[in-house]
C-alpha cells in the first residue's frame, strides 16, 4: 500500500508556492485521486453483469468526478469562490466514492483488505481537498487591475 499522509498531517499536504505548479496534474491530490480511480476501474472489472448499470457505472463515475472536479477547481482559481466550490464538489465525490466502495465490499465483490485500502485513500484525498477548501490562499491567482 502507498504511504500517504494523513488528515492531521498537513505539512505535505499544501504544494507551498502555487508558481511552480502550472497544471492540475501536478497537483499531488489529484495524482492520488486519479491513480485511486484507475485502481476502482481495474477492480470492477469483475463486479458482476448486473451490476453494470448501477453500483459499477456508480464507483466508476464518482470516482473520476473527483479527478475532474479537481481540474475544474484549478481552472477556477481566479475566484476564490469558484476554486472552493468545486473542491466542496470534489469532496463529495470522494465521500460518495467510499460510499460505494463499502456496498462493494458487503456484496462480496471486493475484499475487505482492499475496500479499506481504497477507502484509506480517500480518507487521504478527503483531508487534503479540505486543507485547500479552508487555505486556499496558496492556489488562488491574483486578479490584475487595470
Amino acid at each position: 500500500m502507498t504511504e500517504y499522509p494523513l488528515e492531521n498531517e498537513m505539512i505535505s499536504v499544501a504544494e507551498p508556492d502555487a508558481n511552480v505548479i502550472r497544471k492540475h496534474q501536478q497537483l499531488e491530490v489529484f495524482s492520488i485521486a486519479f491513480d485511486t480511480a484507475g485502481k476502482i476501474f481495474a477492480v470492477s472489472k469483475d463486479f458482476p453483469a448486473e451490476e453494470r448499470y448501477s453500483l459499477t457505472d456508480q464507483i466508476r463515475r464518482s470516482s473520476r468526478s473527483v479527478c475532474a472536479n479537481i481540474a475544474e477547481a484549478w481552472r477556477k482559481r481566479r475566484y476564490e469562490a469558484a476554486f472552493q466550490s468545486s473542491l466542496n464538489h470534489a469532496e463529495a465525490e470522494a465521500a460518495e466514492t467510499q460510499t460505494w466502495i463499502s456496498f462493494a465490499r458487503d456484496c462480496g465483490y471486493i475484499k475487505s483488505n482492499l475496500a479499506e485500502e481504497l477507502s484509506e485513500t480517500y480518507d487521504v484525498v478527503i483531508g487534503k481537498l479540505v486543507y485547500m477548501i479552508t487555505h486556499p490562499e496558496p492556489w488562488i491567482l491574483p486578479l490584475k487591475k487595470k
